[in-house]
């Protein structure tokens, strides 16, 4: 937490409707900035069901010399009760596997059984009522609203609940109460591949892993056991549509999906890997509570092909929460509407149309970025940072400026060398070594060249060029730095050509008239890393 930040609970009654309702702690932090600016800025996270509390200082950093307020969810995992049903990650993960599809289900019934809360208390409203409660509570005149995702819906119910208090508000990733998210999921994630231009290819990925699922190894990300999951081409578009909300993977989509369709199922492992992460950063007690009523009511559920809409249809249809009211809510204040280009979760287009309802609303959509802008973008921060000085300012830089450029079939020959390297730097080693021995080639040749050492020099020099070259392209790389995990540029395995030359020297140098033994190990070195770099690297 930044200096002068101040941790605590609000109690509020679990419901607002019933007399003599159970009461709840809703948990918060301000950072009390000491600065000029009389008007805080008060922060709510998504999910429904993530922590808030871990970006208070993301938050003192976008809004200097103002007090910065951040409130949990009630439910949530800095909140009591807390609505924790790890059942559900479990359940999700087993789910995956053939032979045990009604795994959510039944984890949804055992979650439920379990909870003591009245789920009726954990809707969007309540949500709203804390926020301003809070701010009557903590004594400011008004401040501004920042949502992002779920919690826009919150922040704008806010404002309208509590015009007096409301500066101004900043809608990052709306997702607008008008829009039935699960019908729309399938369609949102298409539109997005097909802003990327490889709508073909994701048809073909999706066709040949029907057919022919991938059998991948992953760990409960409760237990941490092992699971063997089968994936199919609706399992992986799904995480495909996980991947594409993080601005920084978005550029090597392209080149993914292409990878996967020819088959490189290997590919799919960063992906997999990351999908512990993405199940326990919600308190899925609390998701649901939100989500079964005022999330689902408003959809059909007829197309369930992706994880996330088949899941939440069994958990919803298992709990049979009665569904809310659909608040519409709207303000006068000043609205900023932040929308990512690549965003498959809360597409831009749906947010642009939806604030015709707010007059005094304007909308900016940041080019190449995903999901939750002011979290991936320096020009997203700065707008919202220009706006909460003056609502009337302009974008102060370009949106239209892409973070990265994005990778094109083909500009990237795909191995899982780097990602593998990240968390097995050991399997590097042969690269270090054989490097090392070309710099001791090179000088040690250099200096007896005159006694038949000139091979010897010339390997290391080789041998130095290829790593200097391979180095130079690795840096200068389309795709950002996230590209390195699925892939390296093609001109590598060319400049690949330059270490099987160094090696050739290197056995010539150790087998000519008179050399000295120790020379035969520089060409064994030489052996080995053309192996591994043709056989396994690449």
């Amino acid at each position: 937490m930044p200096t002068g930040t101040t941790c605590g609970f609000m109690l509020v009654p679990e419901r607002r409707d019933v007399f003599g309702s159970a009461t709840v702690k809703v948990g918060f932090a301000v950072r009390r900035a000491g600065g000029d600016q009389p008007d805080p800025l008060v922060f709510a996270t998504g999910g429904p069901g993530s922590a808030a509390l871990p970006l208070i200082g993301t938050l003192a950093d976008l809004a200097p010399g103002r007090d910065v307020i951040v409130i949990e969810q009630r439910g949530g995992r800095y909140s009591e009760p807390r609505l924790a049903c790890p059942e559900i990650a479990t359940g999700i993960v087993a789910g995956l596997k053939a032979s045990r599809a009604d795994e959510v289900s039944v984890a949804a019934a055992t979650c439920r059984a379990r909870l003591t809360a009245d789920l009726r208390g954990y809707r969007t409203r309540e949500i709203a009522a804390d926020i301003v409660d809070l701010r009557h509570s903590l004594g400011y005149p008004e401040w501004n609203l920042l949502g992002i995702s779920y919690s826009t819906r919150a922040m704008l119910l806010a404002a309208a609940m509590d015009p007096e208090g409301t500066r101004s508000v900043v809608l990052d990733s709306y997702l607008p109460e008008s829009t039935p998210w699960y019908d729309q999921a399938v369609p949102s994630l298409r539109g997005s591949i097909a802003k990327l231009g490889v709508t073909d290819r994701f048809d073909a990925m999706v066709a040949r892993l029907n057919r022919v699922p991938a059998t991948m190894e992953i760990r409960d990300p409760v237990t941490q056991a092992p699971v063997e999951v089968r994936l199919t081409g609706d399992d992986v578009a799904t995480l495909i549509g996980e991947a594409l909300m993080e601005t920084d993977v978005v550029p090597i989509v392209p080149a993914l999906v292409d990878g996967l369709a020819d088959g490189d199922y290997t590919l799919l492992r960063p992906l997999v890997d990351q999908v512990g992460d993405g199940l326990t950063s919600h308190e899925w007690g609390e998701y649901y509570a939100v989500q079964c009523q005022d999330e689902a009511p408003s959809n059909t559920f007829a197309d369930k092909r992706l994880i996330t809409v088949a899941a939440d249809a069994a958990v919803c249809g298992q709990w049979r929460l009665a569904g809310s009211r659909p608040e519409n809510a709207t303000t006068e204040a000043p609205v900023l509407v932040l929308g990512g280009q690549y965003d498959p979760t809360t597409p831009p287009e749906a947010a642009k149309a939806a604030i015709q309802t707010l007059p005094n609303a304007r909308f900016a959509e940041f080019a190449g970025v995903g999901h939750g802008v002011f979290l991936s973008s320096n020009c997203g921060r700065e707008t919202v940072r220009a706006f909460l000085n003056d609502p009337s300012a302009a974008t102060p830089c370009d949106a239209g400026q892409r973070p990265h450029e994005n990778l094109k079939p083909g500009e990237l020959h795909l191995t899982l060398l780097g990602y593998t390297a990240l968390g097995a730097p050991w399997v590097l080693a042969p690269l270090g070594l054989f490097l090392l021995t070309a710099a001791v080639q090179l000088l040690g040749g250099g200096l007896t060249v005159r006694r038949g050492g000139g091979y010897t020099a010339l390997a290391g020099l080789t041998g130095l060029a290829f790593g200097g070259l391979a180095a130079l392209s690795l840096t200068g790389m389309a795709g950002g730095p996230n590209a390195i995990g699925i892939g390296v540029p093609p001109a590598i395995v060319w400049y690949g050509l330059l270490a099987v030359a160094s090696a050739a020297l290197s056995i010539v140098a150790a087998f000519r008239l008179r050399a000295p033994a120790i020379t035969i190990l520089p060409a064994g070195i030489g052996i080995i890393f053309i192996a591994w770099l043709y056989g396994w690297a690449l």
